[in-house]
């Protein structure tokens, strides 16, 4: 591994939204050269290393989905090599699954930092428009707070949950996220032994 370059793992679930992430965070269209591929289907079939057309020394692993047919979860942390990252991303969609609970243990068991982002809640607003009662701040309270209750534990008193839509940019957190991500990986940058002190300046 380049000792120079921050490495981040974005993983989660087969369909959470993983490589429209990536595509959001290194600012590229779906259909831009050089973008992850997105589709219905798992499009991921091994960890593939991107970095960000302007910031070079940050680079993002779009990981294949835990407990899809290319990795089952009984050995998908061993499988991705979890101890090479310097930093993780994990992506849910829809409800809290135990997929993601298995995965915020191991990152921890690792001593790792990671943020939980919640994608595709543009789909969740939408359907919860049919509703006569709907009201959307509640509704992105009650995400947020399933998210939060889940993640909560003595070692994660305060989790940070970020909600966002790959496809809607300007909406939910994701400005946040990317504000969040800058001060954590500059702080990474700093830390992390045999790297250099120079802050980095992500997004």
């Amino acid at each position: 591994m380049n000792t120079a370059t921050l490495e981040v793992a974005v993983t989660g679930a087969t369909g959470a939204g993983k490589s429209s992430f990536i595509n959001a965070v290194r600012e590229l269209g779906e259909d831009d050269e050089g973008a992850a591929p997105t589709g219905e289907t798992e499009t991921t079939a091994q960890p593939t290393r991107y970095t960000h057309p302007r910031y070079p020394h940050v680079a993002f692993w779009d990981l294949p989905g835990i407990g899809g047919q290319v990795c089952p979860a009984d050995d998908y942390t061993k499988k991705m090599s979890f101890d090479q990252y310097d930093f993780f991303i994990i992506i849910g969609s829809k409800r809290f699954t135990e997929y993601d609970t298995l995965l915020v243990k191991d990152i921890q068991n690792r001593g790792k930092k990671f943020f939980f982002v919640r994608s595709q809640v543009d789909t969740d607003i939408r359907a919860a428009e049919r509703r006569t009662s709907f009201n959307r701040q509640q509704t992105l309270d009650t995400i947020r707070q399933d998210c939060v209750r889940n993640l909560q534990s003595e070692t994660l008193p305060d989790p940070q949950v970020f909600l966002i839509s790959s496809h809607q940019l300007d909406e939910f957190d994701f400005d946040q996220l990317i504000d969040a991500l800058q001060e954590d990986l500059s702080e990474q940058k700093v830390s992390a032994p045999g790297r250099s002190p120079r802050v980095c300046a992500l997004l």
